[in-house]
């Protein structure tokens, strides 16, 4: 072998090696590559994963707090719905009371109500017609007692009990309905705490 040829040797040998070394660093940066993108993957699917569990936590959360909601809802109805059946029971009885015990009602209303003026009192037909004998009177000295003067008018109203007062053409609406309705916060808050308390 020549000089020339060793020389072409020996410079194919330093490729060659030089060749192996640039392949062996293209592949330890290959796999550090690899490596750093296989942690940031796996960086990035911790995070999506936490996000996801913080993200779940978060609806649960929002949906036990609507649920709760919603039952709280359904309670107040229905606590509402019974209240309101219980006074709408307790005017009902009220208004169906017997001829005697009712007329009491009316009087110790009469005496509470009746203004010291001279005025008419009106009744629904259905009252006209059971009125006791002798109470037309009990009025009139009601109203006295009062310092005024009542007289009951053929006039009716329609209504299931009670009475209307008139006083120089001004009426105040003395009917049962009238009264459980101008009292209705009141008897709602003592109903409320005789069932739910």
């Amino acid at each position: 072998m020549t000089g020339l040829d060793k020389m072409i040797s020996q410079i194919l040998e330093e490729a060659d090696a030089a060749a192996l070394q640039k392949e062996a660093d293209a592949a330890s940066r290959a796999e550090a590559i690899l490596a750093e993108a296989e942690q940031e993957a796996a960086d990035l699917k911790a995070q999506i994963e936490e996000k996801s569990k913080k993200e779940l936590a978060g609806y649960e959360s929002r949906r036990r707090s609507a649920d709760e909601q919603k039952r709280r809802t359904a309670l107040l109805l229905a606590k509402q719905e019974i209240i309101s059946d219980t006074i709408e029971k307790a005017y009902k009885q009220f208004c169906s009371m017997e001829t005697k015990a009712y007329f009491e009602v009316i009087a110790k209303m009469i005496g509470r109500f009746a203004l010291p003026k001279e005025g008419e009192i009106l009744f629904s037909a259905k009252d006209l017609e059971r009125m006791p004998e002798g109470f037309q009177k009990e009025i009139a000295r009601m109203a006295e007692e009062q310092g005024g003067s009542l007289t009951v008018s053929k006039e009716t109203r329609q209504m299931e009990g009670g009475f209307v007062l008139v006083y120089g053409g001004i009426e105040e609406n003395c009917s049962f309905r009238a009264l459980f309705d101008s009292r209705k916060d009141e008897l709602q808050d003592k109903v409320n705490r005789l069932l739910f308390f």
